[in-house]
């Protein structure tokens, strides 16, 4: 674990040197942060979720979906990486009004703390004199010198829903980023774009269009970092069998940042993640799920619904053999409805 957490503090460092010495870029994972997820019912089925969504996790999967709550919901969300080495969180709050609109209000932070600083602790071990130059055969540390800094990743999404007719829905997402490592920060403003049709009963078509604009990262050194806009779409359908509710759904991340190697498949520049996931819900009480997603992981979940309470748990781990050596990932969240009478949307 310490000999992880300081290769981590080495790739950090490096960046630490892009962001001084790079100007403009297209950053091919600027945003990568942002793709995480939330919430333990999408990712307990793979993150499939761009038609699923019809609670307040759906200002992050589709803002569309929004549209589709009756009450007012709060949700949070924890998560730990590597062990305890990155720490992820999720805070919403998402509010009907009226007949057909949502409005709601999203915040991730995803943190990485005390990361060893040893950008002046490099000296020359016979002189005992600091050093620039990593390749002086000298070189060593001076341990006093050490400090330590933070990487932490900020996203804040305020969401728009509407229900245009009985089977149309569309929602639109204003996100402001804020990342910070070390002395330096950047600033940016996105913009996404969903949308949910369902032609027939219980199936339904959904896309997201995130960062459609193409969302600009600003370094206070100068540095301009771009995140490419990526299309989630994906489709649903709901089987009542069993006394329950069966839905299997798939979701494609599509990419335009000429991903061929870190992507499912290409088609030159543009590159395809795939999403599956699978989800029995009985009587809207307990439900159990499962799924894979876009980065290889094999995902198993949990939820229960308990007066105004849902919990849901997920655990995914990776099944190709050169992760596994990577913990696995466990994850909780909680929805708060407010279900009375005096706080249900108004039908008028």
């Amino acid at each position: 674990m310490v000999s992880r957490f300081y290769r981590l503090s080495c790739f950090l460092l490096l960046l630490l040197g892009t962001i001084i010495n790079a100007q403009t870029e297209v950053g091919k994972y600027a945003g990568e942060f942002l793709s995480l997820g939330v919430g333990g019912r999408a990712l307990g089925m793979g993150g499939a979720s761009v038609a699923v969504a019809d609670d307040i996790t759906a200002g992050y999967w589709n803002p569309a979906g929004l549209a589709r709550m009756n009450y007012p919901q709060i949700s949070l969300m924890h998560e730990e990486h590597f062990g305890s080495l990155v720490n992820y969180n999720y805070a919403a709050v998402a509010i009907p009004y009226g007949t057909d609109m949502s409005f709601g209000i999203s915040a991730i932070r995803l943190g990485i703390d005390g990361i060893p600083d040893t950008r002046n602790a490099l000296i020359d071990r016979q002189t005992g004199e600091s050093i620039t130059d990593p390749t002086n055969v000298n070189w060593g540390l001076d341990y006093s010198k050490i400090t330590e800094f933070s990487n932490t990743d900020w996203a804040f999404f305020l969401s728009f829903a509407k229900r245009q007719s009985d089977d149309f829905y569309w929602g639109a997402n204003v996100k402001f980023i804020r990342r910070d490592i070390a002395e330096f920060g950047a600033t940016g403003i996105g913009f996404d774009v969903g949308a949910i049709y369902m032609p027939y009963e219980n199936f339904s078509v959904g896309a997201n269009l995130m960062d459609i604009t193409t969302t600009l990262l600003a370094w206070d050194n100068g540095r301009n970092e771009l995140i490419s806009p990526t299309a989630k779409i994906g489709t649903a359908y709901i089987l009542n069998i069993l006394g329950g509710k069966f839905t299997p759904a798939i979701d494609f991340d599509v990419r335009f940042e000429n991903r061929q190697t870190a992507s499912n498949f290409n088609l030159g520049p543009v590159s395809f993640d795939a999403r599956f996931g699978l989800e029995y819900n009985f009587k809207d009480i307990i439900a159990v799920r499962g799924g894979y997603n876009d980065v290889k992981q094999f995902t198993i979940g949990a939820g229960v619904k308990l007066p105004k309470l849902n919990i849901d748990y997920t655990y995914a781990t990776f099944n190709e053999s050169e992760f596994e050596s990577l913990p696995e990932t466990h994850r909780i969240s909680l929805i708060l409805t407010l279900e009375e009478p005096k706080f249900l949307r108004s039908d008028k």
